[in-house]
């Protein structure tokens, strides 16, 4: 027989009538209050809020109890379930905090947002009771539970940790944290790597140069940089280009990005033209050089610099063709088709061979022999000439715009390619030194431009010419300013405009 509306009233009034120390002589009119889960919508939401209420004074019901807390957080009556899950941290107490972190965590599987909602606020809410015993019952789910409760738990994680008070994320806390993540890394898909590493990017300990040096292990050993790459496996290319990224805001002048670096020139760079991307509009060459870009400056294997060196050396050749001869031996016209420069893939091997060489300044003269040298410096020369014309033309067409004038796509289009063109002349400029020198800096074309820099210059000293000058002229370096590369969603490199370089070649910017 069910429990009516009546009796749940009359049995919570005994037991909250009752002396604490006599309450345990009361469990029949407990009993019947777990019995009201079994009754209509209503008497469920009164269980729903009496249960909880007197579970700390019947530990011999405190399975019943959850269990049939458990049972309403199940029910078909969202209202229902909402109410009992909103109650459940009350449950959470010594050895059970565990089992209701469980419960909770199994409960972020809802399509409702409201009860999503709610389920959360009950996470956070017993991470405060006691947050180690929390992370057990969400790892317990992390790592066995169904899929859809391991993908939303990890996403609680990775944006509800760092909100958390430090006193509630102890030392003892965040070492458990890394030592449960690591296990769950053993096998994770792309996305929920880039959310672990998230996890623990953000916890306190791991922001020393030790702990950034512990986490370049982990994404190392996700990356198998053990092993050769097989450049025709969109997965395995994915694979590095996520870890790659993970690892990208962790090097510094104290954590190393050499075994990075070292394998994109023994592995990436021979196979460049064979990737197979993992995203159809993803230009993957592009990708994978902004990447290399991206670590060169915090490369520290003295020993692996003279052969990525070498293998950069070899990769500028390809992209730095020689100039085309206008007339033959009989004096006819034999000039070979005109080059197409892929400008962007320039800056990013000559700025990573830049980076590189600072750490070797005598490869070109001692490692290059004198043929191949003057090979080069033909081909950057070459280079260099059309490249001013370029650039000349660039700041004619932005010449006198402005605000609006230059967020169109054609105008932003030639901002970026003025801002490529002009880091490749400064750096072609320093090796044209002898000895060559890696003195120079420049900002990599993508990263954002810093505020100051963005602001246009309005004074009466500035004027209007001065200050499209400074627009059109190299970001000036800031130190401490480094931005972390985040990739596009799309393809980079759009064709910029074809500008005739007036000795037979055609310039084209990719």
């Amino acid at each position: 027989m069910a429990v009516t509306i009546e009796e749940l009233y009359r049995n919570y009034g005994i037991l909250a009538d009752a002396k604490p120390e006599d309450l345990g002589q009361h469990k029949y009119a407990y009993q019947v209050i777990l019995d009201g889960v079994k009754g209509g919508p209503k008497e469920k939401r009164l269980a729903a809020q009496f249960i909880p209420k007197f579970f700390s004074s019947f530990p011999e019901l405190a399975d019943a109890a959850i269990n049939a807390q458990l049972d309403l957080c199940e029910d078909e009556d969202v209202s229902i379930r909402r109410q009992a899950i909103k109650e459940l941290p009350r449950f959470a107490a010594g050895e059970n905090i565990v089992r209701v972190a469980d419960i909770l965590t199994q409960l972020l599987q809802t399509d409702d947002s409201a009860e999503f909602s709610q389920v959360n606020t009950a996470l956070v809410s017993i991470f405060k009771m006691d947050a180690k015993a929390t992370l057990r019952g969400l790892f317990s789910q992390i790592l066995q539970g169904e899929d859809i409760v391991r993908e939303r738990a990890i996403k609680f994680l990775s944006i509800k940790l760092k909100t958390l008070p430090e006193d509630t994320m102890t030392k003892e806390v965040e070492d458990y944290v890394f030592t449960e993540t690591k296990k769950v890394l053993e096998d994770v898909t792309g996305e929920e790597f880039v959310l672990l590493m998230r996890i623990l990017m953000a916890l306190k300990g791991l922001q020393t140069v030790n702990g950034r040096q512990q986490l370049v292990e982990l994404v190392v050993e996700q990356a198998f940089l053990e092993q050769a790459l097989n450049p025709a496996d969109p997965d395995t290319v994915d694979r590095l280009l996520q870890c790659t990224r993970q690892a990208l805001p962790l090097f510094s002048k104290n954590v190393h990005s050499s075994r990075f670096v070292t394998y994109f020139c023994d592995h990436v760079l021979p196979n460049l033209s064979t990737l197979t991307s993992p995203v159809a509009e993803l230009d993957i060459q592009q990708e994978v050089l902004k990447l290399l870009a991206e670590m060169s400056p915090f490369c520290g294997d003295m020993e692996k610099v003279e052969a990525n060196l070498l293998m950069l050396f070899e990769k500028l050749l390809e992209f730095m063709p020689l100039p085309p001869e206008a007339e033959g031996e009989n004096g006819e016209n034999t000039m070979s088709e005109e080059p197409k420069l892929q400008f962007s893939y320039v800056e990013c091997l000559l700025f990573s061979f830049h980076q590189l060489g600072k750490k070797l300044p005598d490869f070109l003269i001692d490692k290059i022999n004198a043929e191949r040298l003057k090979d080069f410096k033909i081909r950057l020369q070459y280079f260099a000439r059309g490249l001013q014309v370029y650039i000349r033309q660039l700041r004619v067409a932005l010449q006198g715009k402005t605000g609006d004038a230059l967020k169109t796509d054609e105008n932003k289009i030639k901002v970026v390619a003025l801002k490529i063109t002009n880091n490749i002349n400064v750096l072609i400029k320093d090796l044209f030194h002898n000895p060559p020198s890696y003195k120079s800096t420049v900002t990599l074309s993508w990263r954002p431009v810093q505020k100051a820099e963005a602001n246009v210059q309005t004074s009466k000293e500035m004027g209007t010419g001065s200050t499209m000058k400074k627009l059109l002229s190299p970001p000036l370096p800031r130190r401490n300013a480094r931005q972390i590369y985040n990739p596009p969603s799309g393809k980079y490199s759009a064709t910029i405009g074809n500008f005739t370089n007036g000795e037979g070649g055609t310039w084209v910017a990719c």
